[in-house]
């Protein structure tokens, strides 16, 4: 999440600050028109920019900063590997990847290069939107802020009143991460696991 966080905030600098400020602290997600393709409304919903640039588009989905986008990449960004999608059957996912990459990979690779996906751009070409969603690719800490906080809290809200149902299921989950994690430091600092002995060389 932090390296997703720091991209962002690093393009949100790029780009006029004005153009991305939430209205007061009402903190509403910023809501492209219907019609927009869906990179744009991505954007807008996902990482909460206005204004569509599609080179700080493909840098902040070049997950892996190669200047190109791999199938993985590509399936990561429309998130059919989210858990949203986990209904989604495999082959429209893989459709999916399949219609983008012939879309933009002009020099058939498997890979969208920054420039590939530049010129397609400029050639009126767009991600299709395939109906799978507008594309969750974050970690739960991530969505949560984004999806959650962002919308109905603030700065100034106090840990009392995250009272919604996404704020005690998010905690939930933080306080099972906690208590594994502690499980597993006392495993570690155990000179033998009695767990991880079988059975029939256990001694009683």
């Amino acid at each position: 999440m932090q390296s997703a966080c720091i991209l962002t905030a690093i393009l949100l600098g790029l780009l006029p600050s004005a153009l991305f400020a939430h209205s007061g602290h009402e903190q509403v997600p910023l809501s492209p028109d219907a019609e927009s393709d869906w990179a744009t409304r991505h954007m807008a919903e996902e990482h909460h920019i206005s204004n569509f640039d599609p080179g700080a588009f493909f840098t902040l989905h070049d997950f892996d900063s190669s200047l190109s986008w791999s199938a993985d990449e590509i399936r990561r960004m429309y998130g059919l590997d989210d858990e949203s999608t986990k209904n989604v059957d495999e082959g429209k996912k893989a459709e999916a990847v399949r219609k983008t990459l012939e879309n933009f990979d002009r020099d058939h690779d498997g890979m969208i290069e920054r420039d590939e996906w530049l010129q397609g751009w400029r050639a009126g070409k767009r991600l299709e939107d395939f109906g799978l969603g507008p594309g969750h690719h974050g970690d739960d800490e991530y969505e949560y802020e984004i999806h959650h906080f962002e919308k109905f809290h603030d700065e100034n809200t106090r840990e009392e009143d995250l009272t919604h149902p996404e704020d005690i299921e998010h905690f939930r989950k933080h306080d099972e991460m906690e208590a594994a994690a502690e499980r597993q430091e006392k495993l570690d600092s155990m000179p033998i696991v009695e767990q991880n002995i079988p059975q029939k060389f256990r001694r009683y």
